[in-house]
């Protein structure tokens, strides 16, 4: 039996997924753009790995108030550790004098050894968090859909809305100190907005390459737009593509939706990497013709 469009939109299981992922691809482009320019490309990724301590914790907590379904409060708990991590990690780099890089490489670290034990307390095991590892496509619900549009519309509102403001501060740090501009707010601002994509793409790409979702298309928009405008619009355009495309094409080929999504915005950035050097290479040739 041939599987339709209409069949994809109508069916239980993809219903859902199929609007989250176009609310991923929306929104973690718009905050990928920042943390590009920020040089904090694997922040989702240290993100990520604390999120799964929130999973761990909100599944533990669900066991001692004996919730229907037992990790109903995952997400939430997911939601909760991400921004608490991220206001941390700004914290540790300034008051502590830690770079970034070790900053993330400890919540790397301490995100996964977190999860692994408090989900065993909780009564479950590692393979308990595998859905939000990878994703699961079997496990959305409507009340994660719910989850999603809130943080959908929180990201881009503060995302689009404030453009200018967090563009200047990414940018140049040093120069929007010294304009006066709320740096160190910004930047919290930020990885908070990094903390709630996070939580919102987990169900779908899971909490191990929702980093890629953010970073990779903006890479890819650099291939072929100039400047910050375009290079967002474009970066929203292939996410949204990208996350649609690997979706459907799961529902014709047993393959992890997460990692097809990936993958189809690293073939963009390739492709358009490809068309750059083709077309420098084009210019270099006419140009020494010319002379």
């Amino acid at each position: 039996m041939t599987v339709t469009p209409w069949d994809l939109l109508t069916s239980d299981i993809m219903r859902y997924p199929l609007i989250i992922a176009v609310l991923m691809g929306v929104t973690a482009p718009v905050v990928g753009t920042y943390l590009v320019q920020k040089r904090l490309s694997l922040l989702g990724d240290g993100l990520g790995h604390v999120a799964l301590t929130g999973v761990a914790v909100g599944w533990l907590v669900g066991a001692w108030v004996q919730t229907t379904p037992h990790d109903l409060l995952a997400i939430p708990g997911a939601l909760l550790a991400s921004v608490i991590g991220a206001l941390v990690i700004e914290l540790v780099r300034e008051v502590g004098h830690t770079s970034r890089d070790v900053a993330l490489a400890i919540l790397f670290y301490g995100g996964i050894a977190g999860g692994v034990v408090i989900i065993q307390l909780a009564g479950g095991t590692s393979q308990s968090l595998m859905g939000y590892l990878f994703g699961s496509l079997a496990t959305v619900t409507g009340t994660d859909l719910v989850i999603a549009l809130i943080l959908a519309v929180i990201v881009l509102a503060i995302g689009v809305g404030l453009s200018q403001l967090l563009h200047a501060v990414t940018s140049d740090e040093e120069y929007a100190r010294a304009a006066g501009l709320p740096v160190r707010a910004v930047n919290i601002l930020i990885a908070v907005l990094a903390a709630l994509t996070v939580t919102l793409a987990m169900r779908i790409v899971g909490a191990l390459m929702v980093s890629a979702l953010m970073i990779v298309p903006v890479a890819a928009a650099q291939t072929m737009v100039i400047g910050f405008a375009r290079t967002m619009r474009t970066a929203m355009a292939i996410g949204v593509a990208c996350s649609l495309g690997g979706l459907v094409l799961t529902a014709y080929v047993d393959l992890p939706p997460g990692g097809v999504i990936v993958l189809l915005t690293i073939a963009v950035y390739a492709t358009g990497l490809g068309l750059r050097v083709a077309r420098g290479a084009s210019s270099s040739g006419a140009g020494a013709h010319a002379r």
